[in-house]
């Protein structure tokens, strides 16, 4: 029986993960930020210019959204730590889309690094 860290290590023999020192480069050629986290971590802080489809609804949403349609838009994904990442990385390369690309390490090593951190602002409702 395959453990979830089986299968992300699965994963990552078939995907392209970028190492955190060329992550900058490989945002900025980028057609699609895409943070695979649940909303509630995106809320909490991400790599600016992210956007976020969370693990469970990935397939569905390039699915049926129009917007990605595309298989040859510029993809980088990252979650938490990598894991989900790879598992988003493969779905989307065996939905064939051709250029997609995973940050090793994920978003903890990107504040590790001292990278720059979206955080949204909620409303004042004073």
């Amino acid at each position: 029986m395959k453990t979830a860290h089986d299968l992300v290590e699965a994963a990552r023999k078939d995907i392209q993960e970028v190492p955190l020192d060329q992550a900058d480069d490989a945002i900025k050629n980028a057609d699609l930020l895409l943070d695979v986290r649940d909303a509630d971590e995106y809320r909490a802080g991400h790599i600016p210019g992210a956007v976020n489809i969370s693990r469970g609804l990935l397939e569905f949403k390039f699915t049926n959204d129009p917007a990605f349609e595309s298989r040859d838009m510029k993809i980088v994904c990252y979650c938490k730590t990598s894991g989900r990442a790879a598992l988003s990385a493969k779905a989307l390369k065996e939905m064939g889309y051709m250029h997609v690309q995973s940050i090793a390490g994920g978003f903890d090593a990107w504040q590790e690094a001292n990278k720059p951190v979206a955080k949204p602002e909620l409303p004042s409702f004073e």
